[in-house]
């Protein structure tokens, strides 16, 4: 199953580094957040990615392009008119589409754009700010068993999201303002995704956490799968403090690869 990432916003609230690079390519330790996300999926064997670029998105292609060798020793030969000789390679077997989906594109209007390269078929998305724990072949387990178009991951931050309104069934009702500390849940990301969502995105301008999800609410075609560990964004400078924090510990909550 392909894996999509958000990719392309501005990064505005973390606009001390996000001047200088696009928000996925901020480090947390000597790794950028959007590397943390893939070796989550990585670890539960998902390794096809589809990365939607707006904002500085030539910088994420020259990471991404240029990143077998920095995982690796290399011999550069100046005297032979610059050849390498790669002498082992540490890289992860991931395939990555880097996609270009405008500047100012909205989150649905990005998704709509690599449409082409999912098909006919069901993917995951997740956004590129955001880590956590969730056991992903679980969470597409859950899927395919509801059968609904769309699953999102449901978790409980404290209190400064939009939340959600859960049934006895798990199946979302609707979207609301969460008030710090009532114990609801809130859209994580780390979707689901049945083809047929791309029909409720009309164009670059469409909002994903507007319409199409909440018509999907409305039709009864959105489930929430329940993540009761670690989900934490990294949406200020204060949040990637906390998260480099985490990641010098001998076990950082989200680190689920050896």
């Amino acid at each position: 199953m392909k894996v999509v990432i958000l990719a392309g916003g501005y990064g505005t609230r973390i606009s001390e580094e996000s001047h200088l690079k696009p928000k996925p390519l901020i480090e947390i330790g000597e790794y950028p957040i959007i590397w943390h996300i893939m070796k989550i999926y990585s670890a539960h064997g998902f390794n096809e990615f589809i990365i939607c670029l707006g904002y500085k998105g030539h910088m994420l292609k020259d990471y991404f392009l240029n990143y077998f060798l920095y995982k690796s020793d290399v011999t550069v030969d100046f005297s032979q008119g610059n050849q390498y000789i790669i002498h082992q390679n540490s890289a992860e077997p991931w395939k990555i589409t880097l996609a270009n989906t405008g500047m100012e594109t909205m989150t649905g209007g990005r998704v709509k754009k690599i449409q082409k390269y999912i098909g006919n078929e069901p993917f995951m998305l997740t956004y590129g700010d955001g880590l956590a724990n969730v056991d992903l072949k679980q969470l597409v387990e859950f899927h395919k068993e509801h059968g609904k178009f769309a699953t999102l991951t449901a978790g409980q931050p404290s209190g400064r999201f939009g939340a959600l309104s859960l049934n006895k069934d798990q199946l979302v009702e609707s979207f609301k303002e969460k008030m710090k500390g009532d114990g609801s849940w809130i859209n994580g990301g780390f979707f689901v995704f049945q083809p047929e969502v791309f029909n409720y995105i009309s164009d670059e301008s469409t909002v994903l956490e507007k319409e199409p999800l909440e018509n999907l609410a409305n039709e009864g075609q959105l489930m929430a799968y329940k993540h009761d560990g670690f989900w934490h964004p990294m949406d200020t400078l204060r949040d990637k403090k906390y998260l480099e924090e985490l990641w010098m510990t001998e076990s950082p909550p989200w680190k689920v690869w050896r």
